[in-house]
């Protein structure tokens, strides 16, 4: 068993260049991140990103080992995201990982980004075998544990929530991320209708995003196009994760990834947890976003379970579902 070992992960996505270093129990001792915040108006172009995460690399590694006052010589593993995500971006984060462990003789180790969002929300909110509702720019899946896999128990079948806010946003001339300008306007609003797209346990939003778009138009106030959205998307997403709930009898929630950040989405899966007399958990704020720690945390897990790779198998997959993911700690 490792003891105290400290252990250190690049977190590279769309928009964050993230590093962070973790200790076997669970310890966060640094944890920096540089974020890439398009033009307003605009959405995230690849490159723009990739170039900002490059020449951002090295002032986010120097921070990191600064506030931890470490060096690379104490690290005892090196964990990147190595998928899903844009492949520019990963690339980003696979090679600098590749070169440091490389350069300082330190054990290198691919994780899932999906996952490492679970594995952070279990760490800091305590929570064992929940249903977890798993929402961001790029994913929105409702999620379970079952027979060495997170399986996929419902999700979008177009954009994810995140991505849908953000188009939202856009067109309301808001800066990203979209969400938190979204969900301020929508204290004021009054319900508009709104197509609610539901079909079995899985989510549709982009009809639902034309919608709100159409109705702009037609001289709707902002501010209940706004709110009519954030009630509509969320009611959904609490929808099928009751359902999730009475199929597998778990007694517990977890909601993680960006869109966890919502006051009104956890105030909606509270409620709905209540009456089913099930606990419901959300990752902490600051941890609900990209970042580097979450990986970290998700390499200690799988490393200390017995996973091991070789250089040559440290290729990103950007298309790397969760439930392909095998998971050696549970």
């Amino acid at each position: 068993m490792f003891r105290h070992r400290k252990y250190c992960t690049l977190r590279v996505s769309r928009n964050t260049f993230g590093v962070g270093i973790v200790t076997e129990e669970g310890k966060i001792l640094s944890d920096e991140r540089f974020i890439y915040v398009p033009p307003l108006g605009r959405g995230i172009h690849p490159r723009e990103a990739t170039e900002y995460h490059l020449n951002n690399a090295q002032k986010v590694l120097k921070r990191v080992l600064k506030e931890s006052e470490l060096k690379m010589s104490k690290i005892d593993l090196i964990s990147f995201s190595r998928g899903p995500g844009l492949p520019n971006c990963l690339q980003v984060g696979s090679s600098i990982a590749r070169y440091l462990s490389l350069k300082h003789k330190i054990p290198l180790l691919g994780v899932s980004h999906c996952v490492s969002h679970i594995e952070i929300g279990r760490l800091l909110t305590k929570c064992k075998d929940p249903v977890i509702v798993y929402c961001s720019g790029g994913n929105s899946q409702i999620i379970a544990y079952i027979d060495g896999k997170y399986r996929v128990m419902g999700e979008t079948t177009d954009i994810p929530i995140g991505n849908a806010f953000d188009v939202l946003a856009r067109e309301l001339g808001l800066e990203m991320p979209g969400g938190p300008k979204i969900e301020e306007l929508a204290k004021t609003g009054k319900w508009v209708d709104l197509p609610y797209v539901v079909k079995g346990m899985d989510l549709s939003f982009t009809g639902i995003v034309t919608e709100c778009i159409k109705k702009l138009n037609e001289g709707i106030r902002k501010e209940d196009v706004c709110y009519s959205f954030q009630e509509t998307v969320f009611s959904m997403l609490t929808e099928v994760t009751e359902r999730a709930l009475a199929h597998t009898n778990k007694s517990d929630v977890l909601l993680v990834g960006g869109v966890a950040a919502s006051r009104r989405l956890s105030e909606m899966m509270k409620i709905m947890c209540r009456e089913r007399e099930v606990k419901s958990y959300t990752v902490p704020k600051e941890y609900s976003a990209d970042n580097g720690v979450m990986i970290a945390w998700n390499g200690i897990l799988a490393f200390t379970s017995g996973q091991r790779m070789k250089l040559e198998d440290t290729t990103i997959i950007k298309n790397w579902r969760i439930d392909d993911v095998d998971i050696t700690w549970l």
